[in-house]
């Protein structure tokens, strides 16, 4: 079959043929037809020093698709051939303290897909059953190929109601931009958004954020307070990891408000403890991943509804064959969610 590789350990991908992957006894394999590209995946082609210290290539890369089930193992009970799924990326032991408390999605022993494992940037890709997500009718091929970056959105923005508040979302890359549209599909009244490229932040306003700013050209937290008599936002979503936005995500959170952290710095980040945190009585809370599956049922849940609109974070849309140019357009910033067809048809 053919797949996206890394090859070494150097910037880059290839194309390449390799082999099927094996089908074990709790395992599925699915037919990708829809894979879409991810901040770690362009992490991972970049070959930064995140990269460089956790993926041992040669790798199968991907973590975000959609397809058909192809095959189920020998033990594999509520899965079917020819069942649209798609997968939570987080392959957990189901035997740690979280995994037994309901956390799963901490599990101290969890393996990622296209991170720590072959992924699904591929004709094929085999997954453990635990991981599989059925998708109703309802569901377009497209929404579920974005489904598990979408995951992200929902656990970082759901975590306490939205309802009725003043939301600031920090970074307006894809992970943002989601949260701008779960946001505004939860009841949010005012949504703020910074970012430094201009393409996103139209796009943010396209999606929902009344109110838009680029760090360029002015002090992002001043204007949020300015625009909220002087109180700030009482829910804001960081999801850049630039050491300067966190700095003014703090600075423009209300007292007694909450933040959620999903962006990840490159560095050690300082903090005003006692004026940003501790002063203002804040809720601080870290996101990774999704809680499974409570999030998964939220997803579906909001677009079977009706409220949740993804169309409009699918930017781009290419061939499998074309995968350079989905990289070339994530790293010129110049993109929301760009998602390659995979099987062609």
């Amino acid at each position: 079959m053919q797949a996206i590789v890394k090859p070494n350990a150097s910037p880059g991908f290839d194309l390449r043929r390799v082999d099927m992957p094996a089908v074990g006894p709790r395992d599925v394999l699915i037919k990708v037809k829809y894979a879409s590209i991810c901040g770690t995946d362009l992490h991972i082609f970049n070959w930064d020093k995140w990269s460089q210290n956790r993926i041992k290539p040669p790798l199968i890369m991907g973590h975000e698709f959609t397809g058909v089930v192809e095959k189920v193992g020998e033990e594999v009970v509520y899965i079917r051939e020819g069942d649209h799924v798609s997968a939570e990326s987080h392959i957990i032991c189901k035997a740690c303290y979280q995994c037994r408390t309901g956390n799963a999605h901490v599990c101290s022993n969890v393996k990622i897909l296209g991170v720590d494992t072959n992924g699904g940037f591929a004709e094929y890709v085999s997954v453990p059953d635990i991981c599989v997500w059925k998708h109703g009718k309802h569901i377009s091929w497209e929404a579920g190929c974005i489904m598990e970056p979408l995951g992200n959105a929902v656990h970082t923005t759901l975590q306490t109601e939205v309802a009725g508040k003043t939301v600031a979302v920090f970074g307006c890359g894809p992970a943002g931009l989601m949260a701008i549209a779960v946001a505004k599909a939860a009841g949010a009244a005012e949504i703020f958004a910074s970012d430094v490229s201009d393409y996103r932040l139209k796009l943010a306003k396209k999606i929902g954020a009344k109110h838009v700013f680029n760090p360029k050209e002015t002090d992002v937290a001043k204007e949020i307070k300015d625009q909220t008599n002087g109180l700030g936002a009482e829910v804001v979503l960081e999801n850049s990891g630039n050491p300067s936005a966190v700095k003014s995500a703090f600075k423009a959170l209300r007292d007694a408000g909450r933040i959620s952290l999903f962006g990840l710095p490159s560095e050690p980040v300082a903090l005003d403890l006692p004026n940003d945190i501790i002063f203002k009585g804040a809720t601080v809370l870290g996101i990774t991943g999704r809680r499974m599956y409570e999030t998964w049922y939220k997803m579906a849940g909001l677009i079977k509804g009706g409220a949740l609109d993804v169309s409009n974070i699918i930017t781009h849309r290419i061939q499998f064959s074309d995968w350079r140019k989905g990289f070339d357009l994530m790293n010129s910033g110049n993109s929301g969610k760009i998602i390659m067809h995979v099987d062609g048809k």
